[in-house]
């Protein structure tokens, strides 16, 4: 494909109109590792709306690596912060984690569910950051309690999908906390695990 024609791909996909962007999108997917680059830099656009859609093309790109997706958890429009965490469930890698437990307190609650996704997605090596989201102490502050149980609740609902017997202890210390939303689950993670005969008869 010739540069001009690479141009007026990215001119579709930053066009503004939705259905022109995302009938951009297979064209720039079958350009390969060709495209990458300029993606990349329009992951750097001022206007949220084309980082967005920089953000949506590299997600459907096989070729995208996860690392270059991670800044963008940080990016200061909540869009492109969703946008990114849901390109992180396509592409998966544990290097991810980090970033992606910094997420979970996003002040964006569709943000943090998505990076609880993506975290199940990577599976059995988020499990050891995940516990040591909910075991951490909630530093007295205005506000700090409500935002860390949601937090704590994006993540045990994270480890009740991933379903590891490590998260065991976690649970069973959920089952007596104030927050519904904690104890409920606590509950489907047990079960999940195939704990919940043992722990909930009468």
């Amino acid at each position: 494909m010739s540069v001009v024609e690479m141009q007026n791909l990215l001119a579709e996909l930053t066009s503004g109109d939705d259905t022109r962007a995302e009938n951009s999108i297979p064209a720039l997917t079958e350009l390969g590792m060709a495209a990458l680059p300029a993606l990349l830099d329009l992951t750097h656009a001022e206007e949220a709306d084309t980082r967005w859609w920089a953000v949506r093309a590299l997600a459907a790109s096989p070729h995208a690596r996860t690392v270059d997706l991670l800044p963008l958890l940080s990016d200061s429009a909540p869009e492109v912060r969703a946008a990114t965490a849901l390109a992180l469930c396509t592409h998966p890698h544990e290097d991810a984690v980090e970033a992606l437990i910094h997420a979970l307190a996003d002040e964006d609650s569709l943000t943090a569910g998505l990076a609880g996704n993506a975290l199940v997605k990577i599976g059995s090596p988020s499990v050891p950051s995940l516990l040591q989201v909910m075991t951490a102490r909630v530093e007295p502050g205005r506000n700090k309690a409500p935002t860390a149980i949601r937090t704590r609740s994006v993540a045990l609902r994270t480890l009740s999908e991933i379903r590891d017997h490590r998260a065991i202890p976690v649970m069973m210390n959920c089952l007596g906390e104030e927050s519904a939303v904690l104890q409920y689950w606590a509950q489907v993670g047990l079960e999940r695990l195939g704990l919940d005969m043992v722990y909930f008869k009468p």
